[in-house]
């Protein structure tokens, strides 16, 4: 691949890098920092402009993600902007009705509408086919019931998609996408247990009991669901990282700077071998992942049977929790204090080794891909 960016693209680099964005745990999701993601054109990247996007390809929407993770400390929002981009406008984009993506996706990319996915139960997180919620057709409607989990942007969602199953005896070929707005009657949204880490992107506990969604609101044709998760999967897991890129440098150069100016012994500890070689780890998983990203972005809707995306996932979560854990030994008792910020960036880090499917997960989808396990599921 090449990687000689143009000026174009360069600039979109640079003015990401630019919108600085601290983070306030306790604040909880910052309606003001969303308006500045929208300003700045990161809800609209891979959206084609007839619809109010920026129509980039996602080689180049990796690339400006990058550098809005290296300027914005938030990675709870970082995460909230991939959830609205990539598992809810993206579908939108790919499979949704002419009517439903005039009136979505203007007003997604603008910030105006949250988006958010509801796959994920309590009995049914990996194991997709184990999913509990029920769309039965009456007329022109479909009567929704059941319960989603962990649903990322929830509590501040405007629309979100939707999956339940029209026909149980079929498991996961049976189930159908649909686009279902808060103010949907029978549709209750609640906001789920406090997490650990990502603090400043809520999630929710959807129910719906008898939630009546109009044919209309049919994301996609019925009984393929698994196509736009799918996709959905595809473009989350080889983007939604994307902005960790930028954290994991920033991380990086903080090390590289401390390690120059701490003194032990009578020499700074950069000298040491065991401090450098811990920095030379660093930045080599760092360079890893970001190949892995790009690769992934250059494949996205061109070859359906790529690993790319699950392995960008892998190895770019993986790395960033390394990454963090390894900033703590090189800051020694400094890098333990609430101020330095490495305890929050970690348990960050641990959820993305979660969310878009467990490590264990991605591990499973790549052996099917080449092979080992069987058919591909595409989970």
């Amino acid at each position: 691949m090449d990687f000689t960016w143009t000026e174009a693209q360069t600039a979109l680099h640079d003015s990401m890098r630019a919108l600085s964005v601290d983070v306030d745990e306790t604040a909880g999701f910052s309606r003001e920092n969303w308006r500045r993601c929208a300003e700045a054109g990161v809800l609209a990247l891979p959206i084609p402009e007839k619809y109010g996007g920026l129509g980039l390809d996602p080689v180049t929407c990796a690339y400006a993600l990058e550098g809005l993770g290296h300027g914005c400390a938030d990675n709870g929002l970082l995460m909230s902007v991939g959830a609205h981009v990539w598992a809810t406008e993206v579908p939108i984009w790919l499979f949704g009705s002419p009517e439903q993506q005039e009136r979505y996706l203007p007003e997604l990319c603008a910030g105006r509408m949250v988006g958010a996915h509801a796959i994920t139960e309590t009995e049914a997180g990996s194991d997709a086919l184990s999913m509990a919620s029920r769309a039965r057709r009456v007329d022109d409607c479909y009567v929704l019931n059941g319960e989603k989990r962990f649903v990322t942007n929830g509590p501040i969602a405007d629309v979100l998609i939707v999956y339940a199953n029209v026909d149980p005896a079929l498991g996961f070929t049976g189930v159908t996408a649909f686009l279902v707005e808060r103010d949907q009657p029978g549709l209750v949204i609640e906001h789920d247990t406090p997490k650990a880490g990502l603090r400043t992107a809520p999630w929710a506990r959807i129910t719906m009991t008898d939630c009546e969604v109009p044919v209309s609101q049919r994301l996609g044709a019925e009984k393929q669901g698994r196509f736009v998760f799918s996709a959905a999967m595809a473009w989350e897991r080889a983007l939604i990282l994307a902005p960790q890129l930028g954290a994991m440098r920033r991380q990086i150069d903080s090390c590289m700077d401390f390690a120059r100016d701490r003194r032990q012994f009578g020499q700074r500890i950069s000298g040491y071998q065991a401090v450098a070689h811990t920095i030379v780890d660093m930045r080599t998983r760092l360079e890893t992942a970001r190949l892995l990203t790009y690769r992934a972005a250059a494949d996205l809707g061109t070859r359906s049977d790529s690993m790319f995306s699950e392995m960008a996932k892998l190895v770019t979560s993986e790395a960033a929790v390394q990454t963090y854990l390894d900033a703590f030994q090189v800051h020694g008792a400094l890098g333990y204090t609430v101020d330095a910020g490495i305890d929050r960036a970690l348990r960050d880090a641990l959820g993305t080794r979660i969310s878009s499917g467990t490590s264990a997960v991605q591990r499973n989808i790549i052996a099917d891909k080449l092979g080992l396990r069987g058919k591909a599921t595409g989970q």
